[in-house]
């Protein structure tokens, strides 16, 4: 991935914002009383399709229909978040999407793809085998492959760091979620672009902790499984030029397990009553095991997402 400037990221932000208007971020004061800490909330639980791979969908398609004006349509293969932004993406351009998702997925971030348009596959028992099967269904249809990771997906990712640095430039720690890795590279890409010294810590679940392995190995882990009921952390492989960035720009990365995820998740609806999925609440899950170190700190947590199913939701809630 080549290094983003400020320019990229705003003429990406101009494309953004033609679908949606910037995301909140607040101090949310009970959370700097639990925490010890200032605690700025990034809330991409609040774009169109609940989560912050919106933005990257937005800036792919239009990427794509300059670059390749002979695509009829897209496929890829996602837990959900990915796969509804690029339905909603290409269903605003008149393309057709095919999303690829493990067998056994989220009933209502599937219903959710369709209802941007999408249509919906099931197959495998993970991300990484449904991965393997939309480059089958991409030649076999004619579609092109996204990607989980491409520079154009990153730079639209950018755009909710850019906004959040903006808002607190002074940020010594941000805490971000690590799935296949835009979201922790963009907070890089966009720390970078503006010059700040601002620390980026990665998270993963302690169930799929492949990123935190490989980071920490100096080069890419597999693990055998992944998982975890965050499952937009549930990758069993980096991708290699994700792992090159994060490798280089993040300070840390830090596991949390499903147990302190959840206890996450209670927190922010009873500090913030924001609703915010597995992956989502990750970031909140890493600070809240390292509070003793970010006493007095002003720190920034993405809460990348609120799609989870009500029935899940509810056994986390009670």
């Amino acid at each position: 991935m080549y290094r983003l400037t400020r320019d990229d990221i705003e003429q990406a932000a101009g494309l953004v914002y033609q679908v949606m208007p910037a995301t909140a971020q607040y101090a949310w004061p009970l959370l700097a009383e639990r925490l010890g800490c200032t605690v700025w909330v990034k809330h991409e639980n609040h774009t169109p399709t609940g989560a912050f791979k919106v933005r990257g969908g937005i800036t792919f398609m239009h990427w794509l229909k300059r670059t390749h004006p002979e695509a009829q349509g897209i496929v890829t293969a996602t837990r959900g978040n990915h796969g509804q932004s690029l339905a909603l993406a290409a269903t605003a351009l008149g393309l057709r999407s095919l999303i690829v998702v493990p067998q056994g997925n989220s009933l209502e971030k599937n219903n959710a793809m369709r209802g941007f348009g999408g249509e919906v596959v099931e197959y495998g028992r993970d991300f990484d085998e449904a991965r393997e099967e939309a480059a089958r269904l991409a030649s076999a249809h004619g579609l092109y492959l996204v990607p989980p990771f491409h520079t154009e997906l990153v730079k639209g990712v950018a755009t909710y760091a850019l906004e959040l640095f903006k808002a607190a430039p002074d940020l010594d720690t941000v805490y971000v979620p690590i799935g296949c890795g835009s979201g922790i590279c963009a907070v890089i890409a966009a720390r970078d672009a503006l010059g700040l010294k601002t620390e980026v810590v990665g998270v993963v679940s302690s169930e799929a902790a492949a990123a935190k392995l490989s980071f920490e190995a100096g080069a890419i882990c597999e693990t055998a499984s992944a998982d975890t009921f965050a499952d937009g952390l549930a990758v069993r492989k980096p991708i290699a030029e994700a792992f090159a960035v994060y490798a280089r720009g993040a300070a840390r990365i830090v596991s949390v397990t499903d147990a302190q995820i959840a206890e996450a998740m209670r927190v922010y609806y009873t500090d913030t009553h924001n609703l915010a999925e597995g992956a989502g609440a990750a970031a909140l899950a890493a600070l809240i095991q390292e509070r003793e170190t970010m006493g007095g700190k002003r720190v920034g947590v993405i809460l990348s997402g609120g799609n989870i199913d009500r029935s899940v939701y509810a056994r986390v809630i009670g």
